[in-house]
């Protein structure tokens, strides 16, 4: 009897553990020593057609977030396939599974919660969160994404509705390169929400309280931090979505004793710069000859900043003058000298503009002399204009136009999202310029003809930089992510990107080749990895196959 109950168990487990489940596809002899036999039809199906059943059932979802539903559901249930889904057409199957669909997943997600993925940290449980994280399975996390659910996207706070962020996010970073599944952890800080519709929603999940804020909030991310070197200690953990109040002091307060990074802030630099190296190439001009605005003065743009800061240093650029070719606007208007209350990662670029010619158009405020964007656009006169501010239909007709009447090619990178929270739309940017700007957005645009042209829009997401990060460290265990990482996995994927890429205005790599594609990025940063010795493995005599051998496989 006991012997019967222990078959039995064994043959639940196998169909109810994600990772074990391979559906039809269990041989006769497996189903035999597993005890399956009748708990499957007969019939033995191969991947390929179980491929073929999860389109037509994906398919018949009647909305994107249905579709999520689906592909979240499957993920739960058999891991491989879900896998294999994903990497058999990313171009299909991503805007799903990340963005932008999961902003309104996130939004949903008190709602259509049905089996809970990753962790849930919260204040309640300060004091003893190492032995929270001891409570999950599988004892070697080596990747972490973690966010306290504040500024999701351009959405705002989410609370614990946020999960769904590090969820997609790691789901990605197995899909497009290749992160072992299990050795990925997602987590959610639960320090409360302001929002008043979840503290009034009874199907919220989280707690119903007020943020915490200030000394004790930085005690418990610190709790947190702590733990993880406890109980993870070859882990390296991934900031995401925290708000500009606390992104980029956190990063600063870890990243020179801990592995970890934050995406919102490097990873957006390091795609960013890629992109930034692609249009170089269309227009002829060197990195050195472009200026920057910004629309948009938080972390994200202002860490796009600095590694293009750091790329003009590396060619020898002065500091001061690389710095000068950068301008932001806030939500006062351009950002100077003598503008008041700036936090103190935008001091330098607060520029003295005593010298600029102000329009006779533009309208004085308070703290800004220019407060229209098509005005600064005028004094200014940047290369380069890139959106980082979750403002809808920022970049309007006058100020696209405006940037094409002084560019013969303008760079522009409406780079929020989700797609609602755009600056502008592909076909807008490339119809205002008259088919001459060189664009890459946030959100997914489909590719669009004008003047007789085919424009194949790029899409500046993060996704072709940080997976590719968490591989190379996966690999190597780094024992830190520095900037100069993120700078030579830009380098790597605007190497990428073919002149037939070029000539359609597509500035990275098709998202349809990114395993490949974040699979070299890798390869490249973990030989910047060992170069720098800040591996804790030792150096292999080929790179290039050591990390091609840490890939995940999902086949069956």
């Amino acid at each position: 009897m006991a012997q019967a109950r222990s078959e039995a168990s064994t043959a639940v487990r196998t169909l109810t553990d994600a990772r074990l489940n391979l559906g039809g596809a269990f041989t006769e002899e497996q189903r035999e020593q597993l005890g399956l036999v009748g708990l499957l039809p007969d019939g033995i199906e191969p991947l390929e057609i179980q491929l073929d059943r999860a389109r037509l059932q994906f398919d018949a979802q009647g909305s994107d977030l249905a579709k999520y539903q689906y592909l979240s559901a499957l993920q739960d249930r058999q891991e491989r396939l879900f896998y294999a889904l994903l990497r058999s057409d990313f171009e299909r199957y991503m805007p799903i599974v990340y963005t932008p669909t999961v902003g309104e997943a996130c939004q949903k997600f008190g709602h259509i919660l049905r089996r809970p993925k990753g962790m849930y940290l919260s204040i309640k449980r300060k004091g003893t969160l190492a032995n929270v994280l001891r409570n999950w399975p599988i004892k070697e996390v080596r990747i972490i994404v973690v966010t306290d659910g504040e500024r999701i996207l351009g959405l705002g706070d989410q609370g614990v509705c946020g999960m769904g962020i590090p969820v997609g996010k790691l789901a990605l970073y197995t899909g497009c390169a290749g992160v072992p599944p299990e050795v990925t952890l997602p987590i959610v800080l639960d320090v409360g929400t302001n929002n008043a519709s979840f503290l009034a929603d009874p199907l919220y999940p989280g707690l119903k309280m007020p943020r915490i804020s200030g000394d004790e909030y930085f005690a418990f991310v610190d709790e947190f931090v702590d733990a993880v070197q406890e109980v993870f200690p070859h882990c390296c953990i991934q900031f995401e979505d925290f708000t500009n109040k606390h992104a980029t002091p956190l990063l600063r307060r870890y990243r020179d004793n801990v592995c970890c990074f934050n995406d919102d802030i490097q990873g957006t630099a390091s795609v960013a710069v890629a992109g930034l190296f692609g249009a170089c190439r269309i227009v002829q001009k060197p990195m050195r000859e472009q200026i920057l605005l910004f629309m948009g003065a938080g972390s994200a743009g202002v860490g796009i900043a600095d590694l293009f800061v750091t790329q003009l240093m590396s060619d020898g650029y002065c500091e001061a003058d690389a710095i000068r070719k950068c301008w932001f606007v806030n939500s006062r208007g351009m950002v100077h000298a003598k503008m008041p209350n700036l936090p103190d990662y935008l001091q330098r670029y607060a520029h003295d503009i005593s010298h600029l010619t102000i329009p006779p158009s533009a309208r004085a405020g308070v703290d800004s002399p220019l407060l229209d964007l098509a005005d600064i656009v005028e004094t200014v006169r940047p290369t380069a204009l890139i959106g980082v501010s979750t403002v809808a239909h920022a970049f309007n007709e006058r100020v696209v136009r405006t940037m094409a009447r002084l560019n013969t090619r303008p760079i522009i990178f409406p780079l929020s999202n989700p797609t609602s929270k755009s600056e502008c739309t592909a076909d807008e940017a490339i119809r205002w310029s008259e088919g001459r700007a060189i664009v890459a957005s946030g959100s997914p645009f489909a590719p669009l003809h004008y003047g007789g042209k085919l424009f194949v829009p790029g899409q500046g997401n993060n996704v072709y930089i940080y997976p590719a990060v968490g591989m190379a460290i996966y690999a190597t265990q780094a024992s830190r992510v520095t900037d100069a990482m993120f700078l030579r996995a830009a380098e790597s994927l605007a190497s990428q990107t073919t002149e037939q890429d070029l000539s359609v205005g597509l500035i990275y790599p098709p998202i349809s080749s990114i395993l490949e594609t974040s699979i070299e990025v890798a390869i490249a940063v973990a030989r910047f990895i060992f170069e720098n010795k800040l591996a804790r493995v030792p150096q292999p005599g080929d790179i290039d196959q050591f990390v091609r051998s840490k890939v995940y496989d999902p086949s069956f």
